[in-house]
């Protein structure tokens, strides 16, 4: 891994629970500069822990042990205080609102093994690390549906997407959706909760239908080991 680079951000606090969570966003603005003084900007009030830039640089702007404001309005699991519990990465791209693009060989070389450093340190379990638009669905589509998840998968970094003996248990919508918050989502908005599963599990087809797909993808993830091609 390459030399970290320190660029402190003052927008942190303290902790309030210890961390079991990564969460993974795009910086969603026209280039790393304006991201970087963004989230150093005190009057934005935002920040992370890390930036990834595209030609794979890592930049710590707030110190682990302190809480990055990343996540805002967010659930996971039961969590509600997402960013007391997480380590948030920035990931240098213009995103959808300008020009989401493909996310460059240095950039996930460089993100790899900060997460396998991460996951580590705090025995993160591939189930915790997370897209922003999967603790925040109804607000955020962030990393979104280019950001190569099996990459990170196939190093047991997050889990696969389930490829393998996939069967449609047939659930209801309703069904669907209890499912999905058992699983993680906050479901409050239905729509929502179905297009951030879609844009994590199955992003070449993200329209918010229920479907056969779906169902037994979502129904492979709720089994103890979901066999995708990791």
């Amino acid at each position: 891994m390459k030399q970290i680079i320190d660029r402190p951000s003052p927008n942190f606090d303290e902790r309030c629970s210890p961390v079991s969570m990564i969460v993974l966003h795009y910086t969603g603005m026209q280039d790393a500069d304006s991201a970087i003084r963004r989230l150093c900007d005190p009057d934005a009030k935002v920040s992370s822990h890390y930036l990834v830039t595209e030609e794979g640089q890592v930049l710590r702007l707030v110190d682990e042990a302190n809480r990055a404001w990343h996540a805002g309005r967010s659930h996971w699991r039961g969590i509600t205080d997402v960013n007391s519990a997480s380590i948030g990465i920035e990931i240098v791209n213009p995103g959808h609102e300008f020009g989401y693009r493909p996310f460059p060989e240095e950039q996930i070389d460089a993100l790899v093994p900060l997460v396998h450093a991460i996951k580590e340190r705090y025995g993160i379990t591939r189930g915790n690390v997370v897209g922003h638009s999967d603790v925040a669905p109804a607000r955020k589509q962030d990393p979104g549906e280019l950001f190569p998840w099996y990459r990170l998968a196939k190093l047991r970094l997050a889990l696969p997407r389930p490829t393998k003996n996939l069967m449609d248990p047939g659930w209801t919508d309703a069904g669907f959706l209890l499912a999905l918050e058992r699983f993680g989502y906050d479901v409050t908005d239905t729509l929502a909760a179905t297009v951030a599963f879609q844009r994590r599990f199955r992003p070449e087809l993200i329209d918010g239908t229920i479907d056969a797909e779906c169902r037994a993808i979502l129904l492979a993830l709720l089994l103890p080991k979901p066999q995708g091609d990791d």
